[in-house]
């Protein structure tokens, strides 16, 4: 079965009542030591007087840091809401036929710094923290996940392809490797004008969510990058090409 990693993003929405998260309910429940250690530790920080500075953020975001140590008490949100920004506007969840949904449920995965890897049903509460992050005594949070992610999204990802819609800094949380690499798809985006490509990062966010949708709302499983690339190729002017161990689907857009 096809899976569609998505980065978390900044812009989060929260809830001002409902019940907190419970860790015994997330997937990947073998996720949960670490989701608990991260999330401990990342509350100490943003009581600190070093959270702006640790978590990169401006006094303007007190707010979002405050919340971070209210982890276990904030009421949660399903993942199928708590994003949004550009990537997830184009994604449109919310708007999918009933069918999409249930795919979404099957294939989409939010990797993230705090949680690991989340599915859509899940219900977690908003938190600000960065996959670029280093939290005292833990140490940069890429390498924190790295081995984790490892055992659980493994065996997630089976023997299907690989959507890889998130950014690098998510990406080095997790790889996958042996087999499992050469179903292994990256999508990018550039925009060329003049017969110059340049990478666009706004435009890639958008255009990226635009390919989850459509590979949910085709109902397809393409069962190898050249049916992906097929796929895609059907809406886009898209290229696939084989880059070290996996491969890279361009998007090329056109002025």
């Amino acid at each position: 079965m096809t899976l569609i990693l998505l980065p978390p993003s900044e812009g989060k929405t929260g809830r001002s009542r409902g019940r907190a998260v419970d860790l015994s309910t997330l997937s990947f429940p073998e996720l949960g030591s670490t989701r608990e250690n991260v999330l401990d530790t990342l509350a100490k920080v943003s009581a600190s007087a070093d959270a702006y500075g640790v978590l990169n953020a401006g006094v303007s975001l007190k707010d979002e840091v405050e919340r971070n140590t209210r982890w276990r008490t904030e009421p949660a949100v399903p993942v199928s809401e708590l994003y949004s920004g550009v990537l997830y506007d184009a994604l449109g969840y919310n708007t999918l036929s009933a069918g999409s949904k249930r795919r979404a449920g099957a294939r989409l995965l939010v990797v993230s710094a705090a949680w690991g890897a989340l599915r859509m049903s899940d219900r977690v509460p908003p938190y600000r923290l960065s996959m670029g992050t280093t939290l005292p005594g833990l140490g940069p949070l890429a390498s924190v996940w790295r081995d984790p992610l490892s055992a659980a999204l493994d065996a997630a990802a089976a023997n299907g392809v690989i959507v890889d819609c998130r950014s690098s800094t998510y990406a080095a949380a997790w790889r996958p490797t042996g087999g499992q690499a050469s179903k292994w798809v990256a999508v990018s985006v550039v925009r060329e004008r003049g017969g110059v490509r340049s990478v666009v990062s706004h435009n890639a966010k958008h255009t990226r969510g635009l390919v989850a949708r459509h590979l949910l709302e085709s109902g397809k499983d393409p069962g190898t990058p050249k049916s992906l690339h097929k796929l895609v190729a059907d809406r886009w002017n898209a290229e696939l090409e084989r880059t070290g161990p996996g491969w890279t689907l361009t998007v090329v857009e056109h002025d």
